[in-house]
């Protein structure tokens, strides 16, 4: 048993002008795979509804794929159009809901990351601002400027079915070197249209489609939108070098409309920038004037992208950046995989009750 007054930061409740949480707790997403057919079923529905039970303010799930012919890999990876799989969120949806939790939807493309020959769209070629893969080798052509402006209208009609079917907010993943992320990079993103260019005129590609799901969802909405530094292939990527890039980088993006910011790291407790404590989060936050998540091995001694396992960690570092201002919400990753009631053992100050990371968390729902 510990001390829970160590852990009120985290207890407090979140409000914004769109979005009202009970507390600064939020479930990473996280791919899973356990969606036959790319339709989300019972079993999804439960999964999440385990976390809504035991008290983790706001969920957003795994990424799910708009509606484009390659948008996701795997015959099991969820997807968001079409009737059964919308259907299928609907019934996520109100399981969360009856359990009196929140949930956003992440809305996503894989991009280049795709491989060809992949399911559920064998002959679906991988897409991209410059067909280029992640470590720059040519695999197809460029986009199009018309393909690229359906991908946008794909992405406010996945915004708008959100909407429609009672999810609480959307997040938008513009991370990890996915398509979003593709048109940030400069290593993938060599365009000379309007889509490229320097690090601030590469962000056009995600501002058109936060306008465009502003469009569908109106001005109430609570759109959350997810970067990172790092890429799947390059842990050290910059898209940035100090904070003044980040500035140039994230005002666009205020100005299309991002309500929060969900600021992707491997590890919370590492400065952005030399001569800062600020992490990512911390630095966002202070410079977008906008409500932030932190994440990145919260609760573990483990980094995430290493899935061998991890032990439990002390949050007493976490909770001091919490209750210093430095980031709104804190995302909990890998802790929650195998642990559902992981928030309310915390809150309860049942922290050796809590369970370590184990790989065999990612062959079941918990």
């Amino acid at each position: 048993m510990t001390n829970q007054t160590t852990t009120k930061p985290l207890f407090e409740t979140f409000t914004s002008d769109k979005l009202n949480l009970p507390n600064r707790t939020v479930m990473a997403p996280m791919t899973r795979g356990f969606s036959p057919g790319n339709v989300p079923d019972e079993e999804v529905a439960a999964y999440y509804r385990r976390r809504a039970e035991n008290e983790v303010g706001l969920i957003i799930t795994e990424g799910t794929g708009i509606d484009h012919p390659a948008s996701v890999s795997g015959a099991n990876i969820p997807v968001f159009h079409g009737e059964k799989a919308l259907n299928g969120w609907a019934d996520v949806v109100k399981e969360v809901h009856e359990a009196g939790g929140k949930i956003a939807p992440q809305l996503w493309h894989v991009g280049m990351t795709r491989s060809k020959g992949d399911l559920p769209n064998e002959e679906a070629q991988p897409v991209g601002p410059s067909g280029l893969s992640l470590d720059g080798e040519k695999v197809n052509e460029p986009l199009s400027t018309e393909e690229v402006e359906a991908l946008v209208e794909s992405y406010a009609k996945a915004a708008a079915d959100a909407k429609r079917i009672g999810f609480d907010a959307i997040e938008i993943h513009g991370a990890h070197g996915y398509l979003i992320d593709q048109f940030f990079w400069g290593n993938t993103n060599k365009r000379t249209d309007r889509y490229g260019g320097d690090f601030v005129k590469r962000t056009q590609f995600a501002v058109e489609i936060v306008e465009a799901c502003r469009r569908e969802v109106g001005e109430d909405f609570p759109i959350i939108f997810r970067f990172s530094q790092w890429k799947m292939n390059d842990f050290q990527a910059k898209l940035v070098n100090n904070p003044d890039e980040l500035e140039r980088f994230l005002q666009p993006l205020v100005e299309a409309g991002v309500d929060i910011f969900h600021c992707s790291t491997r590890r919370f407790w590492e400065p952005e920038f030399e001569g800062s404590d600020l992490n990512l989060a911390g630095w966002t936050k202070k410079l977008s004037g906008k409500p932030v998540i932190s994440v990145g091995s919260v609760g573990l001694d483990g980094v995430f992208t290493d899935f061998s396992g991890a032990g439990t960690a002390s949050l007493d570092g976490l909770v001091d950046k919490l209750d210093r201002d430095e980031f709104d919400l804190v995302a909990i990753g890998r802790s929650l995989l195998m642990d559902p009631a992981w928030v309310k053992k915390v809150h309860e100050g049942r922290v050796d009750d809590l369970l370590a990371f184990n790989k065999e968390a990612l062959q079941k729902l918990y």
